[in-house]
């Protein structure tokens, strides 16, 4: 009887094993999870797309130690959130966290997948530029002014609306040629600055500034740095900044959509001549404007 009963045991295990397989490559095919663009660098603005096995009644997730929310498209019924990799992140697998809810009484999922940054390759131009001199060596009075500004930033620029603003593509905000991008490094009279966190266009003084996607006017004041500042607010965490202009179209409070004309180029703060320098923040970290450009977003 015993040859007999560890047959028996034999095939229990083995169907035991199937099963177990079976289960979890099921469970690990039922979520449907990527990124926009497909390869990740430091500095990339992304979109994550997710496809649950079941149906959710919301979905979050945790990203580089960012908190993401989700929103849903009932035309391709799945979930999606703007995120991004900060321009310091170094090449490694990192984790992305989902939580979905379903109904009260029915428990939460939740999935992890990793995904692979590279580092990119910015171009590391110095450049030789002057500028005036309170900008490199302020007075009492204008470290006041700057510290000022540091207050309002760290109160304004730090904010997340969690609903998405946005729609579609983000569009260039002047059509000009390029003249500085993202991760270059600058030097100010002599002294190298940190890695240049936006894009530059070659503008003339006067020229329109649009809105590069629907959003609301978080900023528009002048700035000591920055000059006259205009800030929009596009949900999920991502605002658009707009620097050096000569000249305000919005005021803080008001939705634009698209295209709108929020300003006029200039030189204002501390800038070397007339142009236009825009910026893009998720939730606290600066990203390429060049490769957000590039999304095809929903």
């Amino acid at each position: 009887m015993a040859a007999p009963r560890a047959r028996k045991f034999r095939l229990a295990a083995a169907c035991g094993l199937i099963l177990v397989g079976a289960f979890s490559s099921a469970s690990a095919a039922s979520w449907t999870v990527r990124s926009q663009p497909a390869r990740l660098v430091n500095g990339s603005p992304l979109l994550f797309q997710v496809k649950p096995p079941a149906k959710l009644e919301s979905l979050s997730g945790a990203w580089l130690g960012h908190q993401l929310t989700f929103s849903y498209d009932a035309t391709t019924k799945s979930w999606f959130a703007f995120a991004g990799v900060s321009l310091d992140t170094a090449p490694g697998k990192y984790a992305l966290e989902l939580t979905g809810a379903r109904t009260a009484t029915a428990a939460p999922l939740a999935f992890s997948r990793k995904f692979a940054v590279a580092r990119a390759s910015y171009p590391r131009i110095k450049v030789e530029l002057t500028v005036e001199k309170k900008f490199t060596e302020p007075t009492p009075e204008q470290v006041k002014e700057i510290e000022e500004g540091q207050k309002i930033k760290q109160e304004y620029l730090n904010r997340v609306t969690p609903d998405r603003g946005w729609s579609g593509k983000f569009l260039t905000p002047a059509d000009a040629p390029i003249s500085d991008v993202f991760g270059s490094v600058r030097i100010f009279n002599g002294t190298a600055s940190s890695p240049h966190q936006g894009l530059d266009f070659r503008v003339p003084s006067g020229t329109p500034v649009a809105a590069m996607n629907d959003g609301a006017v978080l900023l528009a004041r002048p700035m000591f740095f920055e000059g006259n500042f205009v800030v929009l607010d596009h949900g999920q965490g991502l605002l658009t900044l707009y620097l050096h202009l000569s000249e305000f179209k919005v005021k803080e409070g008001d939705v634009v959509k698209r295209g709108d004309v929020i300003g006029l180029s200039g030189g204002t703060g501390r800038a070397t001549g007339p142009h236009l320098h825009v910026a893009v923040r998720w939730q606290g970290t600066y990203l390429d404007p060049a490769r957000l450009m590039q999304l095809a977003l929903p």
